[in-house]
């Protein structure tokens, strides 16, 4: 990725532009090849240039010209630096996004193999942090792996929307360029040609990219913090790995902390911060102002490179990632039966009582439950109001798991485990 946004990736891209350029427009034949053997640049070379220019492209265009000699004067005719810029970026955003969108494939690989191995290990669903009903911490993970089949969409729809080229001149107008040769280039890069542009791609195409880019990253900040969650002490149902001689603390030898999932939190502020940038660049003046470019130089690189890291950081993270069964069973019994209220109050119901009835009978034994020692199913037992509706078999039915687990591979399949 980071070979992407190098100044000789960034220049490479800006020569075959202006070479297309130069075959789509017919130059003679002798001209034409005589660019094409001698064109050719160094980045140490542009830089001193700029230092006189202040021009980046110009400096390119003065470097090339060294090289090529008289031939050059048909090099950069007609065209506008943003013609070269703005084409060159959309082929390094397309680059970025083919990194990316196999980034996320990658990580459902991981994500899939480690749901199908816990596809029926029971574990508590909570709902406000709280206990709730049953799920698998398979079905946790398929719920993962369904975010990032979206977050992969996003990304395609993203590569296709900047994946648009220019070459309209100074305004947009094509007065001194036959729009032939925006749809030759364009088509040799891979591109499509804007349908309409000024002296630069409209930036909401730009927004629409890094805003992608951010949700991608939000999807990883969801699951980041859901396994910071599941290693807190009092749940320690799932736990990062720790490799030999890693501490976790300079004070407390014991600690062991989930620092990497910490992290790609953090980071994925960074991206939301970098999106808002983006939208920022949107409204530039007129047919084009110079302020959305000092912003693009930071946040395109660093927000592909960072997703790419973090992309591959979760999957190392899912694929290590220590799981606990026993004590998410320990966990499921920590209430005492309380999150079998629900298969309680549908017994009864189904029985003929009201609903406001059984959710007053069913709730008074879950408070005792809290208040007492005795288990929600003993507190049900003892209700004479309760068992004059079911029997003591039904009651034991009611706080089986096998109810919970009975649409896991319905739901695997729905969202594409297979």
């Amino acid at each position: 990725m980071r070979q992407i946004w190098t100044d000789e990736n960034k220049f490479r891209i800006w020569l075959e532009i202006e070479i297309l350029a130069c075959e789509s427009r017919g130059i003679p034949r002798k001209d034409l090849a005589t660019i094409k053997r001698r064109a050719r640049f160094e980045v140490d070379r542009i830089t001193q240039i700029e230092k006189t220019t202040n021009h980046d492209l110009i400096a390119f265009l003065t470097n090339v010209a060294e090289h090529v000699g008289p031939a050059s004067r048909h090099i950069h005719e007609g065209l506008t630096s943003s013609d070269v810029v703005d084409t060159a970026m959309a082929v390094q955003m397309t680059q970025a996004a083919d990194i990316l969108i196999g980034d996320v494939k990658q990580l459902q690989k991981v994500i899939a193999a480690k749901a199908k191995k816990y596809k029926r290990v029971p574990m508590i669903g909570r709902t406000h942090g709280v206990h709730a009903e049953p799920i698998t911490f398979g079905l946790k993970l398929a719920l993962m792996y369904d975010e990032f089949s979206r977050a992969l969409g996003r990304l395609k729809r993203a590569r296709d929307i900047v994946a648009v080229g220019k070459i309209s001149g100074a305004v947009g107008t094509y007065a001194h360029m036959n729009p032939k040769v925006e749809q030759y280039v364009c088509r040799k890069l891979d591109l499509r040609p804007d349908r309409i542009s000024t002296q630069i791609v409209q930036r909401d195409r730009h927004a629409d990219f890094l805003s992608a880019v951010a949700l991608v990253g939000c999807s990883i900040d969801r699951w980041a913090q859901e396994f910071r969650h599941l290693q807190r002490t009092e749940v320690l149902e799932a736990e990062e790995f720790f490799t030999v001689g890693q501490k976790g603390s300079s004070a407390m030898p014991h600690k062991r902390n989930p620092i990497t999932s910490e992290r790609l939190c953090g980071l994925a502020r960074v991206l939301r911060g970098n999106a808002v940038a983006a939208m920022e660049n949107v409204a530039l003046w007129h047919e084009r102002d110079i302020s959305h470019s000092s912003v693009e130089r930071v946040i395109l690189p660093d927000s592909t490179t960072l997703l790419d890291y973090m992309l591959v950081t979760l999957a190392k993270v899912v694929d290590q990632l220590l799981v606990y069964p026993r004590r998410m069973k320990a966990n499921l019994e920590a209430s005492k039966g309380l999150i079998h209220s629900q298969a309680v109050l549908l017994a009864l119901t189904k029985k003929g009582m009201t609903r406001e009835k059984a959710y007053e009978l069913v709730q008074r034994n879950a408070m005792l439950t809290w208040a007492d020692a005795k288990t929600f199913r003993e507190c049900l037992l003892e209700d004479a109001a309760v068992m004059k509706v079911l029997t003591r078999r039904e009651v034991d039915d009611l706080f089986s798991l096998e109810v919970h687990m009975r649409e896991v591979d319905n739901t695997f399949k729905k969202v594409g485990i297979k």
